[in-house]
């Protein structure tokens, strides 16, 4: 297992406080020291901010951009390695046009437009303006590396450590941890033979890395400040197969994921997760990011694994569609239509879901990935059964679902 991050949320303030700046240095300092000396490989210290519309006094454009260069500019020198600026929200609509820009102009700075209001339901202009941006992101690089930068969110709480979905919502700074590991899930489930030897085995995993990671997590709270937000215990998987979620499933006993059963598999592994006893913060399910990990990549490149069959294990588990490589010639409207699906699965099933799609130029169904990026697995672009929504879909206002 590894550290894929530890996220710090805080509030910079607008101009840039610089007693924020000296806090976060103390933290980054720190945090790098205890939990490597603790025999953690740390891949990454991040910064979160809460939602970038309600740090601005400014929306105008050439002032989001300078503020974003600001930002980015000075935590890199404190050696932060990204920088989460939060979700643009349905409450400031002229948001969600700012962000391709912002993303072209910064070069570690992530962000995510929230589709979805706790109170009101479903925001179907922001659903939209979402499907517009990844629409726009996609050409900015040959290979679609823009949308990797940005996410869909739907019903995303704040505190979640996992880029682009990490947003600050406390007044107080506050910090996570995500984690890679997902071959702590293929140990335990390899070396079992049964359900229920599955699960302890992977419970007490799980358990016991938490203690640990506890223990560093509240001294580094003594000497920092800043309240311990938990763990997100997503299992995040690297592109070899024995880092892969898709092992572990198939361990389980599923031939191939994507064949029948693969629901049952994944309903297992995210329940063994919620019954494990640790703080836990984000989204604490299973993460199935396709082109991050080799088995899920390969059953993709085979034909056994679509969108729809991610959406469907977003039912029992999961962040949603991560990573998903699609054909370059999208509409808007197209990808529109595959994020209403997704917020309407996390707001009906009072869940946090993402969208990180990543549309490839010049790419069509069926065409193989050519990606010179350690952290991808190659695979095949996905098809797409999406059409434009009329009538209803296309007003404004909001789709009220209740929770079940």
């Amino acid at each position: 297992m590894k550290i894929r991050s530890v996220t710090y949320f805080e509030n910079p303030g607008d101009p840039i406080r610089k007693e924020t700046l000296n806090h976060s240095e103390k933290f980054f300092r720190e945090a790098k020291r205890l939990f490597e000396s603790a025999g953690y490989q740390v891949q990454s210290i991040r910064f979160a901010s809460p939602p970038f519309p309600l740090i601005l006094k400014n929306l105008a454009n050439e002032r989001v951009l300078s503020y974003a260069g600001e930002l980015e500019h000075s935590l890199n020198s404190l050696g932060f390695d990204y920088l989460s600026l939060g979700p643009a929200i349905p409450s400031h609509p002229e948001s969600y046009a700012l962000i391709p820009d912002l993303i072209q102009s910064t070069e570690n700075t992530f962000c995510s437009g929230l589709m979805t209001d706790p109170k009101k339901g479903i925001s179907l202009s922001a659903v939209r303006s979402c499907g517009e941006i990844i629409h726009q992101l996609a050409p900015i690089d040959p290979d679609g590396f823009a949308n990797l930068y940005f996410a869909a969110l739907g019903n995303v709480p704040p505190g979640a450590p996992f880029f682009p979905a990490a947003y600050h919502g406390d007044e107080k700074p506050i910090f996570a941890i995500a984690v890679e590991a997902a071959d702590l899930a293929v140990k335990a489930f390899s070396e079992a033979s049964s359900f229920e030897e599955a699960r302890g085995n992977l419970i007490f995993l799980l358990e016991d890395q938490a203690k640990i990671l506890t223990r560093i997590s509240c001294e580094l709270e003594k000497i920092t400040a800043a309240a311990y937000g938990g763990i997100d215990y997503s299992l995040a998987p690297f592109p070899e197969a024995s880092l892969s979620i898709g092992t572990a499933l198939e361990a389980l006993g599923v031939k191939r994921l994507g064949d029948h059963g693969s629901l049952a598999a994944a309903a297992f592994l995210a329940d063994t997760i919620d019954r494990a006893d640790f703080p836990r913060t984000g989204f604490s399910g299973l993460m199935l990011p396709l082109l991050e990990d080799a088995v899920l990549a390969n059953r993709a490149a085979e034909g056994f694994l679509g969108i729809k069959d991610l959406l469907l294990y977003s039912t029992v588990c999961g962040t949603g569609l991560d990573t998903i490589p699609l054909p370059g010639d999208l509409s808007p409207e197209q990808i529109t239509a595959i994020l209403f699906d997704l917020a309407a699965l996390s707001t009906r099933l009072n869940k946090p879901l993402t969208a990180r799609l990543m549309p490839i130029p010049g790419k069509n169904p069926g065409d193989p990935t050519k990606f010179d990026f350690p952290y991808f697995a190659n695979s095949k672009i996905l098809d797409v059964q999406a059409e434009e929504l009329t009538n209803m879909f296309s007003g404004d206002g909001y789709l009220d679902l209740k929770h079940r």
